[in-house]
């Protein structure tokens, strides 16, 4: 069974508008006969604000350049990964990546051309952001605030690292203040006057991240500039690199060969250039697993972490929670004009029952919403000001069947009280010997010990 025309049309424009790719098509006359709906997000126009329509009508070019698509359909010429700046309707910036091939018919006469194309203005946007701005570093030591005895080793460990300039790598979940102590242990240093850059590898495309990390050479693709790169950028001074572990592994290897050798190469070029940069590097889930499941290269996760912080998640520091709420109360009264004194007794029982998942920022994010709520008369934080998240209980059967609010262990701190309690067992029975233990558990010795900083368990380094 054959599809008509008007079949085939209908299923070819059900089918561009569901991926996610821009996809615009011309015909022969230069009119737009395709327009999808990705398109339309991308170039910020509605499908009647172009459909029918030539190019030049709609869109505009700089003086030296020209559409891919035109070019496409008067030249035959096919154009891969190619970026390209203009303007739309209503004369916003527009800039993509675009595949552009002209279609032949049988007689190999061009009848139209196809664009394929991904959006990366907000991504340009961001290139220009960490070149452009070297990043202010506000935070120092001064700055952390806790009194619990696990942070206040991580603190002091710091301070001393700030006397070298090895790498570092900082190990703690989601919100515990990772980029605090980065900014400290720059700003206790003697590169203190020079550049501190951040770039969160997560935030980028692969095709995009090398480029700002290590640079660009004119003509290394269509469309690239000569660019310096993140790690030029940072020349004397420091670059933080945020959830390393999201890196693919070949730009992994790339990153391992700039620690080892202190040069970089930028994208397309053959030379190399000397940089000295301080490496610190931030991950958000534990080293060895990120290892075992493909996320972080073992020899990078080497070179990384000749120094190691471990920064302890709030649910291990809960006696810091007054200390915390106190400074986010003063830094919100300064914001909102308020006068907020105090936390209810009750709303701090709620917070050190609580087991915080999203840590310090958790803490902060929640006392900002409270005060949000406050009448200016007000001066405490009462429980009824609170998000649901901490009034929540979980009803459990006694063995009267009656029912109580009592709050459970995640089943993560569960298990992690568990895990602690078994390798302390473990330790004793082999007199802390740290080889001997590793056997009878069949783990290597570098995770038990990743483990035992993990806990704070003591043993010897045997």
């Amino acid at each position: 069974m054959f599809l008509d025309n008007e079949d085939f049309h209908s299923i070819l424009y059900s089918l561009t508008d569901v991926i996610d790719i821009g996809i615009h098509i011309i015909d022969q006359n230069g009119l737009t006969i395709v327009y999808n709906k990705k398109m339309s997000e991308i170039e910020g126009m509605s499908a009647e604000d172009v459909l029918m329509k030539e190019i030049p009508e709609v869109f505009k070019f700089h003086e030296e350049t020209e559409s891919t698509l035109i070019r496409a359909l008067h030249h035959g010429q096919e154009t891969k990964n190619s970026k390209q700046t203009y303007f739309n309707n209503r004369g916003q910036e527009i800039t993509t990546i675009n595949n552009t091939i002209p279609i032949f018919n049988q007689s190999q006469k061009v009848i139209g051309a196809i664009e394929a194309a991904k959006d990366i203005s907000s991504l340009e946007r961001l290139i220009k952001d960490n070149i452009l701005n070297k990043g202010e570093t506000k935070y120092t030591f001064e700055s952390i605030i806790g009194e619990s005895e696990n942070f206040l080793a991580v603190i002091e460990k710091s301070k001393r690292s700030t006397r070298t300039a090895s790498s570092i790598l900082i190990v703690g979940e989601t919100g515990t203040g990772k980029e605090l102590f980065a900014q400290s242990i720059h700003n206790g240093s003697n590169r203190s006057t020079m550049p501190f850059i951040s770039q969160n590898c997560a935030a980028l495309p692969d095709s995009l991240i090398e480029g700002i990390l290590f640079g660009t050479k004119k003509g290394a693709f269509t469309g690239s500039i000569e660019r310096p790169g993140l790690f030029e950028q940072a020349h004397g001074g420091t670059i933080l690199l945020d959830e390393i572990n999201s890196l693919n592994p070949q730009l992994q290897a790339k990153l391992l060969r700039t620690i080892q050798e202190r040069t970089i190469r930028r994208v397309g070029d053959t030379k190399d250039i000397d940089i000295d940069v301080r490496i610190i590097a931030t991950i958000n889930e534990e080293p060895i697993d990120a290892i075992a499941n493909g996320h972080l290269r073992k020899d990078l996760y080497y070179r990384l972490s000749v120094v190691t912080l471990f920064i302890p998640p709030l649910r291990e520091r809960k006696q810091d929670i007054h200390l915390l709420a106190q400074s986010f109360i003063r830094k919100f009264n300064d914001l909102f004009e308020l006068n907020i004194e105090d936390i209810s007794e009750e709303a701090y029982s709620l917070f050190y029952d609580y087991e915080w998942p999203g840590n310090v920022r958790e803490l902060e994010h929640i006392i900002e919403g409270a005060m949000n709520l406050l009448e200016s008369t007000d001066k405490t934080i009462q429980t009824s000001h609170l998000p649901t998240f901490s009034k929540k209980k979980v009803p459990v059967k006694t063995n009267q069947h009656e029912e109580v609010s009592e709050s459970l262990l995640s089943l993560e701190d569960y298990l992690s009280t568990t895990e602690k309690l078994y390798l302390e067992n473990v330790l004793k029975r082999y007199q802390f010997n740290v080889s001997q233990a590793a056997k009878a558990l069949q783990i290597s010795r570098q995770s038990l010990q990743y483990r035992l900083r993990k806990y704070q368990i003591k043993s010897f380094t045997v």
